[in-house]
């Protein structure tokens, strides 16, 4: 399902889809192999954002994290062919887009459940597309309590 293009720098690609797969993102469970490619892609409204970092988890079963990574928004204006990471069908992968920059902060998460039953050679494609106006202040904040 990959291959290593730049042996000294250990960048993997997808043979599928010809995407960089995340540092660390193959072989997540010994004991499963990796069958499913779940894609990134960012929205072209969104390239542009200096301070936005993706933080992707996995979980496999739900009280225990399997691995964590963060990958700048910025890595993908500088590689076209994008980004994409390797899961076994097991567990839970969560894809959460931060940008610190406005205030006040943004974010946009994606939640995606791995059925065990699903076939070697699935793709998921994850667009992130931050939210464009922030929401108003709540009025709840405004309540005085234990008057």
């Amino acid at each position: 399902m990959t291959q290593n293009n730049i042996p000294d720098k250990q960048m993997y690609k997808s043979n599928s889809s010809g995407r960089n797969v995340v540092p660390g993102w193959m072989k997540l469970n010994k004991d499963k192999p990796d069958g499913i490619e779940i894609q990134l892609d960012i929205d072209a409204a969104d390239l542009k954002r200096q301070q936005a970092t993706l933080l992707i988890e996995y979980w496999p079963t739900p009280g225990d994290l399997g691995l964590q990574s963060l990958l700048p928004v910025r890595a993908f204006s500088t590689t076209p062919e994008s980004w994409c990471v390797f899961v076994p069908a097991q567990g839970q992968v969560l894809v959460r887009a931060i940008d610190t920059e406005p205030s006040p902060p943004l974010l946009s998460a994606h939640s995606i459940i791995l059925d065990p039953a699903t076939p070697p050679g699935t793709v998921v494609n994850v667009l992130v597309k931050f939210p464009t106006e922030t929401p108003a202040p709540s009025s709840i904040s405004n309540l005085m309590l234990n008057n």
